[in-house]
Parts: C-alpha cells; structure tokens; sequence
C-alpha cells in the first residue's frame, strides 16, 4: 500500500488530518458499498429460499452471502487499519522533524544570545561609567513607568 501523504517539508498537521478524513471516507464509503452489496445478495438468496422449493439451496446461498460479508467486512477493516498505520506513521515522522528543526533553533538562539551577552560584557568592562549611566537611565524610565500605573 503506498501512502497518499509524503514526508515532505511542507507537510502540515493540517494536511494530515485532511489525508486521514479522506481514507476515512473512503473506507466508509468502501464498507458502505460492500454491505449494501451483501444485503442485495441476502436479499437474493431469501427470495429464491422463499419461492423456491430448495431449501437447501437457498440455505447455500445464504452461507456465501455471509461468507461474502465477512470477506468485504475484513478487507475494509484490513484497508483502514493500514490508511491508519501509514497515517500514524507519516505522523511521527512529521512531529520527530519539527521537534529536530526546534532543536536546532533553540540552539542557535541560545548560541546569539551568548554572543549578545560576550559584546555587551565587553562593552561593560571597556567603558564602565557610560554603561552605569545607561543602566541608571533605563532604570529611572521603567521607575516612572511602574509608578503611573
């Protein structure tokens, strides 16, 4: 079974709920088929059980059309449970690459904001007395600022 949904970067959790509703409508409409063709088949065979003298006959039929049903019921059931497993897995794969791509990005903040916190020390230690009046000033705004509230 090859799956309708790729593992491909612009993959969404939006595309794979949509692929998931669209194997669950064709199953459904799969299932739906095949009961709706093993109720004709049923129908058939009471039919020809009620207005035909073999009842032996009929009681055969009857036992494929149940054998048929039980085959149509285990393929669609086999179907969704492989639409399932291949969404399920196509899942996975989907949410082990974002949280790799998070990774990284955390990463690479964490690696700027050690290089923002290294200048800004550097910047202290060249001028202390500029960097003291800065601190003093940004004080004194967020002073005033809490104070009017």
């Amino acid at each position: 079974m090859t799956s309708s949904t790729t593992n491909t970067p612009g993959t969404t959790a939006s595309d794979i709920k949509n692929d998931l509703k669209d194997a669950a409508r064709d199953t459904a409409r799969d299932v739906g088929q095949a009961t709706r063709n093993v109720a004709s088949e049923a129908k058939g065979a009471w039919n020809e059980a009620t207005s035909s003298s073999r009842a032996e006959d009929a009681k055969n039929k009857a036992g494929e059309a149940l054998d048929s049903a039980k085959h149509a019921a285990q393929d669609a059931y086999n179907t969704a449970r492989d639409k399932g497993h291949e969404a399920l897995d196509t899942a996975k794969s989907e949410a082990q690459r974002l949280y790799r791509a998070g990774e990284r990005r955390a990463g690479e903040m964490a690696h700027h904001a050690e290089d923002y916190y290294d200048e800004m020390s550097d910047y202290v230690r060249r001028q202390p007395a500029a960097a003291l009046g800065i601190a003093a000033g940004v004080g004194f705004l967020v002073g005033l600022i809490l104070a009017r509230r």
